[in-house]
Parts: structure tokens; C-alpha cells; sequence
């Protein structure tokens, strides 16, 4: 079984390459642009991984991951942001979570993205 990736950016061209690099590399992948569907989605997509951006309107990605941390506490967390600033609510939504989250900053090469998933996927 493929493992699932859901990509989570209101930049829809970024979050369609994010989509298809995982697709083309052998992941089950669907792409949506809002937080609030990327909820949705996964409530019924139930992806191993969320692979989401941080700064989006009306609801962040840390909101987002929150959320989806009550609700699929196994799904792993790869956040993204073109934001060095970023890091500083990555931190503290970790102490607050106590859950393993990774943070990349945009642009990021492919590979060095698909070896993070890969990395926190074959995690307990």
C-alpha cells in the first residue's frame, strides 16, 4: 500500500508540483489550497503525512497541524514556509504539542523534501 501524502498551500501551483513530485516518486498524493479543506480532506483521505504551508489566509498551517493533531494523532507533520521568522511558532507550537514536527523553508530541492517525508513517514 502507497503511503498518503496530503499537500497543504493557497498557492496552487506550488501546491500541485508538491503533489505531483510525491505522485511521480510513488506516494498516494492529493493537493488542496486552505486549511480548512485540508481538515476536511483528511478526514477522508487519512494521509500518513501532512505536508502543509505555514502562512495562509484565514487559518494558518500550525492551526491547521493543531487540529489535525486531536483528531489523527499518528499523521506526521512536514510544515514549509519561505519565512525564516516561522520557526520562532514552530518551536512553540512543538513545546505545546510535545509532537515531532519538521520545518523546511521554501524553495526546497525535491529530494532533500522526499528524504524528510520518507524520514518522519518511517518513524514510529
Amino acid at each position: 500500500m502507497k503511503q498518503r501524502v496530503l499537500v497543504v498551500d493557497d498557492d496552487h501551483l506550488v501546491a500541485d508540483t508538491l503533489q505531483l513530485v510525491f505522485k511521480v516518486n510513488g506516494y498516494e498524493s492529493e493537493a488542496v489550497y486552505s486549511a480548512a479543506d485540508g481538515l476536511a480532506r483528511a478526514r477522508t483521505f487519512a494521509p500518513g503525512l501532512l505536508l502543509c504551508d505555514i502562512s495562509m489566509p484565514e487559518q494558518n498551517g500550525l492551526q491547521l497541524a493543531e487540529a489535525l493533531h486531536h483528531e489523527m494523532p499518528n499523521c506526521k507533520l512536514l510544515m514549509l514556509t519561505a519565512y525564516a521568522s516561522n520557526a520562532i511558532k514552530v518551536e512553540q507550537h512543538i513545546s505545546r504539542t510535545r509532537r515531532p514536527l519538521k520545518l523546511l523553508t521554501k524553495p526546497c530541492r525535491p529530494e532533500l523534501l522526499l528524504h524528510e517525508a520518507q524520514t518522519l513517514l518511517q518513524t514510529a
